[in-house]
This record gives structure tokens, sequence and C-alpha cells, in this order.
């Protein structure tokens, strides 16, 4: 569980793991895994580490947080890093694509796509111990989504502490265009399918996300309002992956299509031809 975010200045090594994952974004090169940089090698600092860069991009780009992602809900993948619960990023203003729009070549380093229900909050969830009937009051209305998950670990080598403080391995995020209502759909009982250039990638369905896009939400609610963070009216929250994810390449188009929500879609810019010695284009 997260702790509140500390009044001093963080610790040395939070700071070396910020500072590997940041220039590792910056400089499209993926970076060894942080995990051996914090010796205690706890959740608490990870999300130190996560919250440190989430402040230095608003400081310095201008950008807010928007929402949270919520990661881990698959059973299996809890099990493979040896957790027994979910975790989650910051969703920041830079970080949304439009419905149908293109993901720059190398925007990302090693992105992958999942789709999920994305719910968008109407009003605070405030409470440490918050219940489903709290979300369904608070949400104002659900989405299809994509998340672009990314990792600035090479080749993807992460525990639980290297995926947390890497902002729980966000990249981008596309949302829908149509909203509607909780009481015109169960996210429980949704069919998800995605493609990938026509050919399907993925499938699964809400109860695959934590039992119910709900009960995660719940799960996020709980941890944000006790750290002292609270999901507010406005927030996105992108729910967990309703089936595997998909390696994403130059040229690709995904489309996602969730029954009782709609679709939508993501393309990735080709790859950008490689320069010449006399720096013309090849």
């Amino acid at each position: 569980m997260p702790t509140p975010p500390p009044t001093d200045s963080p610790p040395a090594a939070v700071v070396r793991a910020a500072d590997a994952l940041a220039g590792a974004a910056r400089t499209g090169v993926p970076c060894p895994p942080v995990r051996s940089l914090l010796p205690d090698g706890g959740i608490a600092e990870a999300y130190a580490v996560q919250r440190l860069n989430a402040e230095r991009a608003l400081d310095a780009k201008g950008l807010r947080v928007v929402g949270r992602k919520i990661g881990l809900t698959s059973p299996a993948v809890q099990r493979q890093l040896g957790v027994d619960q979910p975790d989650f990023g910051a969703l920041l203003s830079d970080m949304a694509v439009p419905d149908g729009g293109t993901v720059p070549a190398g925007r990302l380093l090693q992105p992958k796509v999942e789709a999920e229900v994305a719910l968008v909050l109407g009003d605070d969830l405030p409470h440490a111990r918050c219940t489903v009937a709290d979300v369904l009051r608070a949400v104002d209305f659900a989405l299809p989504a994509l998340e672009i998950v990314d990792s600035r670990i090479a080749g993807w080598d992460i525990t639980i502490v290297d995926t947390v403080a890497d902002n729980a391995s966000s990249g981008l995020f596309v949302l829908g265009t149509s909203p509607v209502p909780l009481t015109a759909v169960d996210t429980r009982l949704v069919q998800m399918t995605m493609t990938r250039r026509g050919e399907k990638v993925s499938s699964g369905t809400g109860a695959d996300c934590l039992g119910g896009p709900l009960n995660a939400a719940v799960w996020l609610a709980s941890a944000l309002a006790a750290a002292g963070d609270p999901l507010r009216a406005g927030d996105i929250v992108l729910t967990g992956a309703l089936g595997p994810m998909a390696d994403a390449r130059p040229g690709d188009l995904f489309e996602a299509r969730i029954s009782g929500l709609g679709s939508v879609r993501v393309a990735f810019a080709p790859e950008e031809p490689a320069a010449t010695e006399e720096g013309e284009q090849q």
C-alpha cells in the first residue's frame, strides 16, 4: 500500500532510480532494472520514485494529472511478479491520444497495447474504505479504452518494484468518444475483442479484471484515499486489462470492441527512414 507523500527531500536511492527512468525516457534507451538501486526493495520506495518523476513532469512541462491507471489486475500476472494486489500509476495530460489518432514513431520505447474499461468520475471518492456503491454513485460514465503500456526498463525485466517505480509501466492511453452510464451496462459481463491490423490478438471479459472493473476501482479509490491523495471529480480511471496485452510495432493499427461500450482505435506511425552518412534519408 502506498504511503502519504513525504514532506522532506526524497532519499538518494529514490532520486537515483528516478533519474535512471527519466533518462531512459529522455534518450529512448531503456535502462537496467531499478530494483537494485532501492536497498529497502519495498513498494513504498517504488511509489516514491513514481511520485518524484510525476512531480518533475508537472513542474517542468506544465502538465496536470488527469487520472490513474490500475495495473496487475490479472491473478496470473500477480503470481508472476509475486504479489497479491494491483498497483497504480498516474495519467498525465500529455499521455492522452485521441480516438483514431496516431502514436508518433519513437514516442515510446517498448510499447504494448491492452483493452480496458475506463471510468470518468463525476464526484470525489474520499473514503479510505470505499464501497462499490460509492463508486457507482461517483462514476459519471464509462468508455472503451486502449492503454498503451511501456517500460523504460530493458527487455521488460521487471518485478513489482520496477513497474511501480516506472509509473506502473504507463505509456499513453486512448478513450472512446461515446459515454455510457453505468445504469446501461454491467461492466462484469462485457465482452472484449482486440485486433491488430484486423487480426484478433486479445479477448476477455469484464470479470477478467479483478472479477469486474468496479472492484478494481474500489481498490484504487481506497488506496489513494488512505494515502491522502483521493480520486477527484473529473478523474479518468483505467480499470485494468480485460485480456492479454499485444506487442505494438510501427505501422500497426489496433481496434478494441467492448460490448455495451463501443469501440476505440489507435495507429502507430511507420518507422522513419534511416538517414545516410550524408544526412539524406534512404
